[in-house]
Formats: structure tokens, sequence, C-alpha cells
């Protein structure tokens, strides 16, 4: 149902901007969300932004280098990476629920996106 793209390498520094979309134009669908999972290490929440009023919130790694948006109409979720850093390299998911507010867990995500990798190297 969530199909992210945008993902790809970058050398530190510099930029991507991440996508993703609902192909089932999901009316169930709320708050959205970014996650990234590293190898041997657990998935952790990007961002998120509510469906009504966009509220975002974001982990605390990003420190204003990432900005979460989204098209409430057709559900469609942007992620725009700057100042990438190599530990940025990660899958990134793409989450939705069918609850308004502002959710960090992942258990509380019931779509997901399949993931897109980005990979930060010099």
């Amino acid at each position: 149902q969530l199909a992210e793209s945008g993902g790809g390498v970058a050398q530190p520094g510099a930029s991507l901007r991440l996508s993703c979309v609902d192909n089932v134009h999901n009316v169930g669908i709320f708050t959205m969300g970014w996650f990234r999972q590293a190898p041997g290490k657990e998935r952790e929440f990007v961002a998120m932004i509510t469906k009504f009023g966009g509220e975002t919130d974001y982990g605390d790694f990003v420190k204003g280098r990432f900005t979460i948006s989204r098209d409430s109409v057709s559900n469609r979720l942007d992620l725009q990476m700057n100042n990438l850093k190599v530990e940025d390299t990660a899958l990134y998911y793409c989450a939705a629920s069918g609850t308004e507010g502002p959710i960090r867990l992942p258990t509380s995500y019931e779509y997901w996106g399949k993931g897109t990798q980005v990979t930060v190297s010099s």
C-alpha cells in the first residue's frame, strides 16, 4: 500500500529527498511518519506529521537537518534530508497510522512500506 522512493547513495553533507505514496488512497490514514533501521539495530523513529494541523515531531538525532511534509489529500509524504551524515545510513520506511496525534512508537503504525535504502559514504 505504501511505496517509498528517493533513496540512494550520497556523500556526507549532501541532501536527499524521500517520498512515499499511498497507492490505495486509504481514507483511514491519519498520522504518517518515517522510521529507519540500520543493520543490527532496532527500528528508529525519524519524523512524523499529523493529518490535521500538520503537527510534526522529529527524532532527537535529526537536530534541524530533516523536514517532513505531506499532502493530506493524496497521502503523499516527503522527507527532505540535508547535511547527511554517515550514521544516517539505513533502510528508511514510510509508515501510516489510523490514529491522529504525535506517535513515535512503530507499533502504533498499522501500514508500512518496504523501505528505501539511504547510504551516506565518502
